[in-house]
């Protein structure tokens, strides 16, 4: 990697990389591991982060001591019947497209970075759009198995396409997949930071129930109601036989809350419902579990593997590609996951998945094993290089 020299004065200006993506914590998230090792790799280096401002990267970036840029976004929402994509969302969404390919323009002309990573989602395609006319080098990752419109989109502007799994580049043309690598999935330093006995205390369990199997629940940071349902029609059994940290997001809360309140006291002390976990505490939960339900997301599922966790996935169907549940597919296929399909998710059906890995411990230490099998260590490390490589 070369710095740029500041005229004749002979002394080395500080690598520009500017980040975009973003809409869901599947897109920000890896983009906040991978400034934390730009930053650990180079501490002069200077960072701007575009995204959307209803996104939770705005939260991040700020949190990060990031300077953020929001631009406005547009979506496209598909359907296999052509008439249903007549509709006032996508209509209003496409006059905002041009705006947002303006307000990139603007951003990323302003700040003249010396590469461009973009890690997906509808926010990235105004901002790599801006680079390509600037003819900035940009370098594009894709999370999850299925490759999405985004990053398709995306892809035909960068330099490079990084990819979580070797199994997406069946999803991509034969000119995209040339510059594809496979790095894995970054993820935050602090997932891999808690430990079994913060985990207990920090989240208020009883020492009562200390040899109780603990179940870490989570549906991404808006909260999964199909799970929150789930969780709340099992946990007068499941409670018995386990202890659960619950990750449930706002929308459900207060009735999850109200379901508590009618569970005696020795079992309401096993379940600790949370709207939402805060990175300071993200490691404790992973490190206390024993099993994790959740959605099929690509941070979700690379977590498990990265830190060898067993899990019952219940993927968000239908997505574009169906990508959970490819992803899902991926994990089970390994013998990492149980696979349990939206439309059959109840609280019978997540008891029934679930009694036989709390039963017995050996079958969750395999499990685990499986899904470690598939992690890919240092992806974060390895993306800095790369995007510094391009700078």
């Amino acid at each position: 990697m070369c710095n740029q020299l500041e005229g004749n004065s002979g002394r080395l200006a500080a690598v520009k990389i500017l980040i975009t993506g973003g809409g869901t914590g599947g897109h920000a998230a890896p983009a906040m591991a991978v400034i934390g090792a730009l930053r650990t790799a180079d501490p002069s280096i200077v960072l701007r982060y575009v995204g959307s401002s209803a996104g939770i990267e705005a939260k991040m970036a700020t949190e990060a001591n990031v300077e953020f840029v929001a631009v406005a976004t547009g979506k496209l929402r598909r359907s296999a019947n052509p008439l249903k994509m007549i509709s006032r969302s996508n209509l209003v969404d496409a006059f905002r497209v041009p705006l947002g390919v303006w307000q990139a323009f603007r951003a990323v002309r302003s700040f003249r970075p010396d590469a461009v990573l973009s890690t997906g989602g509808y926010v990235c395609v105004p901002t790599v759009l801006a680079a390509a006319l600037l003819r900035i080098p940009v370098l594009t990752h894709e999370q999850t198995v299925t490759v999405g419109l985004a990053n398709r989109i995306a892809g035909r502007f960068a330099k490079q396409i990084a990819l979580t799994f070797e199994d997406s580049k069946q999803f991509l043309s034969d000119r995209l997949a040339a510059k594809a690598v496979v790095t894995g999935n970054p993820l935050r330093p602090e997932v891999f930071s808690g430990s079994r006995d913060s985990s207990f205390h920090r989240f208020g369990f009883l020492a009562a129930d200390a040899d109780l199997p603990c179940v870490y629940v989570t549906g991404g940071a808006l909260g999964a109601r199909v799970i929150n349902r789930a969780v709340s029609g099992a946990v007068p059994e499941l409670l018995l036989v386990a202890r659960i940290v619950h990750q449930c997001g706002r929308n459900d809360l207060e009735e999850l809350q109200a379901r508590h309140a009618e569970l005696p006291p020795h079992l309401a002390g096993r379940w600790q419902i949370r709207p939402f976990i805060e990175l300071a505490e993200i490691g404790d939960a992973w490190a206390g579990a024993d099993l994790v339900v959740g959605r099929a997301g690509a941070g979700t599922v690379t977590e498990a593997s990265a830190l060898g966790k067993a899990a019952v996935f219940i993927p968000l169907e239908p997505t574009s590609g169906d990508e959970q549940l490819k992803n899902a597919q991926r994990s089970a296929s390994a013998g990492g996951a149980v696979l349990l399909r939206q439309a059959d998710c109840t609280g019978e059906t997540l008891l029934a998945s679930l009694e036989p890995l709390l039963a017995q411990e050996a079958l969750r230490e395999s499990m685990a094993a499986a899904n470690a099998t598939l992690a890919t260590p240092n992806a974060a490390e390895t993306l800095a290089r790369l995007v510094r490589n391009l700078a």
